[in-house]
């Protein structure tokens, strides 16, 4: 398959997916399809065992959903910190690199050859040069536009540098599948710090979307707006995860062995916010955790549920589980893009619009920003942050990683970030929907015939 076609699909381009590609990824959907109303009867039984007897305690009711749900452990004693927007999130990913002193671990998606992908090179150059044990880690497709120059120039300073699943399969290390993307997000410094959410390192998220500031004029388009997202720092002892998911991958991609003697473990506790890390791997058992995880969180809601989401192609599992909630009366809204890089996944996640407003979902578009944010917050004491979408290929063919956060002082803020992205959106009726314009009809018709491969 070429590289034009491959960006068609893996990156959100507003095309149609090859057959070639569509034939390719048939088994995975079909196993995300069943693995989603799998997951639905999981998420209400986990709920219903686990709830019982704490439908007053809303902390206690979500900490219990997540003891039940997955295996991986939850970590207390944590800190985390909100970032807004990639100028807060760069300045506070520099200063972490500045100041490790042993290690630097970098996964990304993307990683741009332009002023801000250029700014990191050199830091990480720096820091190798300086003894550090630098690691970076970089999706085929998402580098796909970067030259090589500038990857060479890291290696020959000492910067040890894989990419996941090279469109070349004969370049490739490990087991070969276009589909499979590494979409994660992290960096972790010393074992003491990591970085997770939708962030690449790319010169679009340098300035800021002027969150609570409603322009005159909407943005034209995904080229001329500033982008809208959604990333954290966190301290303590659920750091040890962050480096462990980051380490399994670049071990799966056979890099080159990479000391860990003053990583593993090295966090101490640093706060009072339980943190859970979910990492999900196209094909292993528990490749649906993220999922299972979000559905049962869902279903266990008692008050709100705030959804704040860049891709948003849901099957049909999840739909139902949002109008279910809806219906016992817990406030469900979701922000969403008012246009998107994506014309294919914009207008598929549109068509179901209607099924979610009749069912009391209130639903907002960012007009103002292209959002890129991937975010949940329920009942003021569940969050997630992460790199995962509420579309097919986040939950069946991407390497993804989320971080769940259980605490009211996070959430608060979390709460006052979405208030703040609402008054910055516009809020869409069943009426004015149902006055859309019969163009935008055929398109999101068009595009459900594709969500399953988006």
């Amino acid at each position: 398959m070429g590289a034009a076609a491959a960006c068609a699909l893996l990156t959100h381009c507003a095309s149609v997916p090859g057959p070639e590609v569509l034939a390719e990824q048939r088994a995975q959907v079909q196993a995300a399809r069943e693995s989603g109303q799998e997951g639905y009867q999981r998420g209400r039984d986990i709920v219903r065992d686990a709830t019982s007897s704490k439908q007053d305690d809303f902390l206690a009711l979500h900490m219990a959903v997540e003891e039940a749900v997955s295996a991986q452990p939850l970590w207390p004693r944590n800190s985390v910190r909100l970032l807004t927007d990639g100028p807060a999130t760069y300045k506070a990913m520099q200063q972490a690199i500045r100041a490790a002193r042993h290690s630097i671990r970098l996964e990304t998606y993307i990683f741009d050859d332009d002023e801000i992908g250029n700014l990191f090179a050199d830091l990480l150059i720096e820091r190798a040069r300086a003894g550090l044990d630098v690691a970076l880690m970089v999706d085929a497709i998402g580098t796909l536009a970067a030259s090589e120059e500038m990857f060479a120039r890291m290696r020959d300073a000492g910067v040890q540098v894989v990419v996941f699943n090279p469109l070349n399969p004969l370049a490739a290390r490990a087991g070969w599948s276009v589909n499979e993307r590494s979409h994660r997000k992290i960096l972790v410094t010393d074992g003491r710090v990591g970085f997770l959410g939708g962030i690449n390192v790319s010169g679009v998220y340098a300035s800021s979307s002027l969150l609570g500031k409603r322009d005159s004029q909407e943005a034209k388009g995904a080229d001329d707006a500033p982008w809208r997202d959604t990333h954290v720092e966190i301290r303590g002892p659920a750091v040890q995860r962050i480096e462990e998911v980051f380490l399994e991958g670049w071990n799966e991609q056979k890099g080159p062995p990479i000391a860990q003697r003053q990583t593993l473990g090295a966090a101490s506790a640093a706060g009072d916010l339980t943190v859970r890390i979910l990492a999900n791997q196209p094909g292993e058992e528990d490749g649906y955790t993220v999922y299972l995880t979000l559905m049962s969180a869902l279903q266990s809601a008692q008050k709100r549920i705030w959804i704040t989401m860049a891709y948003f192609v849901p099957d049909p599992a999840f739909v139902q589980a949002l109008q279910e909630a809806s219906q016992r009366g817990v406030d469900v809204r979701l922000i969403l893009p008012g246009f998107t890089d994506s014309k294919l996944v914009f207008h598929a996640g549109r068509s179901h619009y209607t099924s979610l407003l009749k069912s009391g979902v209130q639903l907002y578009e960012r007009k103002d920003a292209l959002l890129h944010a991937k975010t949940i917050v329920i009942d003021g004491v569940w969050s997630t942050v992460g790199s995962s979408n509420l579309d097919w290929r986040s939950f069946a063919l991407n390497h993804e990683i989320n971080a769940v956060i259980l605490g009211t002082s996070f959430a608060r803020e979390m709460e006052t970030l979405f208030e703040q992205d609402q008054q910055a959106a516009e809020r869409v009726t069943l009426e004015q929907w149902r006055s859309r314009a019969a163009g935008d009809r055929l398109m999101e018709g068009f595009s459900r015939l594709f969500e399953r491969w988006l």
